[in-house]
Formats: C-alpha cells, structure tokens, sequence
C-alpha cells in the first residue's frame, strides 16, 4: 500500500456550482463523468504515479457536511494563491493561512455546498 487514501469524493447540492467553485479556486479543469442519476464530476491526478484522485458528486444519499472528517487538496506551491480566490468563487474562509511547522502551512475554508475543505501547501 502506497498512500493511506486513494480516492475521495465531495458531495455536492448543486453539481455545476460546485464544479465551477473548485476550478475557480485551484485553477483547475474538472471532468466531466456523469453515469445515470448521477452527476460526477473527477479532479485531476497522476494515475501513473499511484496519485490520489477523487471527485464531485451530486446523487440521492450524498450529502455535503461542515462536520466530520476533514479532506486536505493540494493547494501547488502557496495556499495563499487559491485561498485569495475562495471568497470571489462562493465561498468563505474559516481559517486563515496557518504555519504548521515541519508540515507546511494549511488553511480551511466553506465550499459552495456547505462542505468544510482545508488546503495544504508547502510555502
């Protein structure tokens, strides 16, 4: 086993508002993989290299919560860069860049759907 974590999703009320929210922030392209009463779409990631991936879904059951287990995304090289478009893309801040010592910096944020998100950089 490789990583402790190989794939995630983030539930979502409004897929296509929580689709541009994510691309807005990070700088991304999501794709695109709807399957019937099902509207998914997938983060981008490094098969090749055993790269965690994961998605946003929209389906009866998924249900998006600013409780329990809190999912990390690389944020590149400074979190600083898409915690400055949180606010623009719909969303809300909740805590500020943090020094995390020998673990770099995290930040957690409010996404569009009511999930709480933390971002992780390096720098």
């Amino acid at each position: 086993m490789k990583n402790a974590v190989n794939w995630f999703e983030i539930p979502a009320t409004n897929y296509e508002r929580a689709k541009k929210f994510y691309e807005t922030m990070l700088g991304i392209t999501i794709t695109d993989m709807h399957m019937p009463n099902v509207k998914y779409g997938m983060f981008p990631y490094d098969n090749d290299n055993n790269g965690v991936g994961g998605g946003i879904v929209e389906m009866e059951g998924a249900k998006p919560s600013a409780d329990g287990i809190t999912l990390y995304l690389n944020a590149g090289n400074d979190l600083i860069e898409p915690l400055g478009r949180v606010e623009s893309a719909g969303g809300k801040i909740l805590m500020p860049k943090t020094d995390i010592g020998e673990n770099g910096y995290m930040a957690q944020l409010m996404d569009t759907e009511g999930n709480r998100i933390a971002l992780h950089s390096w720098n």
